[in-house]
């Protein structure tokens, strides 16, 4: 077995630094949901986190262990949204600067955000130049720290203090968990709690979940090395749309799943109608890839206790609301009440 590039006492040293940055987001269930389901539905909301998804965790515990000079060099990135934010709140607060490196179709609102946090962004195009090449370049010409979205043991720690709070609160809750869902784009997050859940609860099976189209670690998983997607494609979940696995997380992935779940957009959309309507909270599209596999019975929930994680939220009201008035096209395929409801964003009178 691949020797991991972090372990638990990472995960727990990381928990304690955050402490006081990152907010212990919440555990939601639903008695209603649960019987509609004969299961129990658990979801995490680190939509609710600061910057609106759960990469402030990672970026924070990076940067914090930087030395005073680098610092003063500063850190660079690439990110579609969620992990530039976090990197430059994170900046922020232990005084130091971020450059941004951004694929040129991120939403506005994902920009914006960035900038409002004094980050710096150079755009670039996801279809013909290779964002890791494009940040290397950067790197060399200003001397910036790279704080990566996945590739580091440290950035992976973080985010596995979102699976650490999970397992905890729902040991408090009294339940233990048959399966926990995770987004998956580079496969930090679903590394990290691979790890988590092999050391707190070995019996728990973890899976990530991937949008159609952007499904390089089921395909990996299945080939027993990294295979990459095609240029070219899109999807509705950002956030996720990562081109192929990465080097650091794939080893452990492919060690430590139980397997990878592939959702549509189509379903993607339904899911965000379903948590706003029974959880009430805003998903993004790449968050809710777990709740969809559920929906869509990707996997089976009957007679189980299934945790997914909602990794953010960071979507403008009319983009969202566009998602769900896309939604019909699910209604057949998913026959489900929560799918055919048009109650949401129509203009008011």
């Amino acid at each position: 077995m691949t020797k991991a590039p972090l372990s638990l006492e990472d995960i727990q040293d990381a928990a304690q630094a955050l402490n006081e940055i990152a907010i212990r987001t919440p555990l939601l269930g639903s008695p209603d949901v649960d019987v509609r389901f004969a299961g129990r539905l658990l979801i995490k909301v680190e939509c609710v986190q600061r910057t609106g998804a759960f990469k402030i965790r990672g970026a924070y515990n990076r940067i914090r262990q930087m030395s005073a000079s680098e610092k003063q060099r500063g850190v660079i990135t690439y990110s579609s949204g969620n992990h530039a934010q976090g990197v430059a709140l994170a900046s922020q607060l232990l005084g130091t600067s971020a450059l941004i490196a951004m694929p040129e179709d991120t939403t506005t609102a994902k920009m914006e955000s960035t900038r409002a946090l004094e980050a710096e962004i150079v755009t670039f195009d996801r279809d013909s130049e290779d964002s890791g090449e494009v940040v290397s370049r950067l790197r060399a010409k200003t001397g910036r720290i790279i704080v990566p979205p996945s590739g580091d043991g440290r950035v992976l720690a973080g985010g596995g203090t979102v699976a650490l709070e999970l397992f905890e609160q729902a040991r408090n809750l009294g339940t233990s968990l048959d399966a926990v869902l995770v987004p998956c784009g580079g496969g930090g997050l679903t590394a990290a709690t691979a790890i988590v859940m092999q050391a707190l609860s070995p019996t728990t099976q973890v899976f990530a979940v991937e949008p159609e189209l952007f499904d390089d670690t089921r395909r990996s998983l299945v080939a027993g090395r990294r295979v990459s997607n095609p240029k070219g494609r899109r999807t509705i979940c950002d956030a996720i749309m990562t081109p192929t696995p990465n080097a650091l997380t794939f080893p452990i992935n492919r060690d430590l799943l139980a397997g990878a779940l592939v959702v549509s957009d189509d379903e993607v959309r339904a899911a965000m109608l379903f948590a706003y309507d029974q959880f009430k909270i805003v998903v993004e599209p790449g968050a809710a890839v777990g709740i969809a596999a559920i929906l869509s019975r990707k996997i089976e929930i009957q007679g189980k206790t299934i945790a997914t994680i909602v990794t953010g939220g960071n979507i403008d009201p009319g983009r969202f609301c566009g998602m769900l008035k896309q939604h019909s096209a699910t209604k057949d395929k998913l026959n489900d009440r929560w799918a055919n409801d048009e109650r949401l964003c129509k203009p008011i009178d």
